[in-house]
């Protein structure tokens, strides 16, 4: 069933414009919420998070070995945050295996749930600014 979001165009093309991260068109002081490179909240939430699951032995050969839990079963976390992820989070992070980064760190999208739920527990924000956006596409102050 969809939701009312998904129903209303400017909704559901504010949302993407919101994800999508080029807001240069917005004029200034509006900026993207949901950057991975401001956040990494989802790769500093859980030691359980980062598990293999959906992977074959191609992809897991390419995780270098360093990164992988002693286990093997999924990416080797110190405490609850992945031992790929550097920066601080909530200000500036990055994946030090982003192009062969697991399938559950692929599925993890910006604003999606698993997102929002990483972000609360950082006590990051996670409402987008949709009235600054919509003011912002309309031309109004």
């Amino acid at each position: 069933m969809p939701r009312k979001a998904d129903l209303d165009p400017v909704a559901s093309g504010l949302l993407a414009l919101a994800n999508a991260g080029d807001f240069s068109s917005l004029g200034e002081g509006v900026a993207p919420l949901f950057n991975c490179q401001s956040c990494g909240a989802c790769c500093s939430y859980s030691a359980e998070w980062p598990r293999f699951s959906t992977e074959d032995d191609a992809q897991l050969d390419r995780i270098p070995q360093k990164y992988v839990a002693a286990d093997e079963a999924g990416m080797r976390c110190d405490g609850v945050r992945c031992s790929a992820l550097s920066g601080e989070v909530g200000k500036s992070t990055a994946c030090g295996i982003y192009e062969v980064r697991p399938d559950v760190c692929r599925a993890c999208m910006p604003g999606g749930d698993d997102c929002l739920m990483a972000r609360r527990a950082h006590g990051l924000p996670v409402e987008l600014p949709i009235a600054s956006l919509h003011h912002s596409l309309c031309g109004e102050p």
